[in-house]
Parts: structure tokens; sequence; C-alpha cells
């Protein structure tokens, strides 16, 4: 540690310059703690989303494999989408002595705020090959119309 003698000391001392260093030492200590946990992070959402406009409806496509589309509920209250759903374990086994054991069971749920409003009577969704479907409407107020422009 350096010492400064008050003769030293600079006439204007700028005091961003201690936020600076004290901003590099944060960043720096959370690069060496992402990297010694990086073979252990994981998702903290689940299941994962993709939610894509198109001009007449919102889709949204979740990836949940291993589920039964009767172990899903879907539900929608003012603008916030909700799937739920529960993954079956597979009956233990006391015999068996896993290796590693990474796929979770138990039950899942994840809410999402969606942009437009969307038609309640005009949803639908379709589980295909672990990869859920959910197709809302958008409301006749949030579908974009054209106004013609007439030259008279």
């Amino acid at each position: 540690m350096a010492f400064i003698r008050f003769s030293d000391r600079p006439a204007f001392r700028n005091p961003w310059v201690e936020f600076e260093r004290i901003r590099q030492g944060l960043d720096e200590l959370s690069r060496s703690y992402a990297e010694k946990g990086k073979a252990q992070i994981r998702a903290n959402v689940y299941p994962p989303l993709n939610i894509y406009e198109e001009t007449d409806k919102m889709v949204v496509t979740a990836e949940i494999p291993g589920i039964k589309a009767e172990d899903l509920e879907i539900s929608i209250e003012g603008e916030t989408l909700t799937i739920q759903g529960k993954r079956s374990s597979r009956q233990d086994d006391f015999t068996i002595s896993y290796h590693r054991r990474e796929i979770e069971s138990g039950s899942f749920s994840r809410a999402v705020s969606l942009p437009v409003k969307v038609d309640v009577e005009k949803i639908s969704a379709k589980l295909l090959d672990g990869i859920l479907t959910v197709t809302l409407m958008k409301a006749a107020e949030a579908t974009p119309r054209q106004i013609k422009v007439n030259a008279d």
C-alpha cells in the first residue's frame, strides 16, 4: 500500500476515479466467480420459451420433452400467459445406482406477460415431439389496420 504525504496530495481529486476503481474490482470479482461455477450453471427458468408476433397473432413455443399433454395446464389472465405442468419421475428402483442424474422431475410453472392484447376465445395449443405451440390471436383493437387515403 502506498503512503501519500499531505504535501504530495494533488490539489483536486476526482471522486469518480475511486468509483471506477471499485467498479473494476467488482467486475473482476464477478468474472472469477462466473469462471469457477461455469460447469454448474443451469437455466433458471423452465420451460425455455420463444415468443414471436405475426400480423394477426402471437405464437409461443416451449420445449417440454417428456411431458404428456394431459399433464399440462395453460391459462391466460389479462395479458399473462401461464404454462404449468408436471413431469413424472421414473419409479425409483433402489437397485439402480446413478452415475449422473440431470433429468429433473416434479411440477413447473412459467408465466409471461404478452406484449399485446389477445382474444381469449381464439387460443389454441398443440404438443408435438416435445414442443408446445400456443397460438394466440390478437384482439381486434391490437390488430394493425390499413387506412386508405383518398385524394380529392
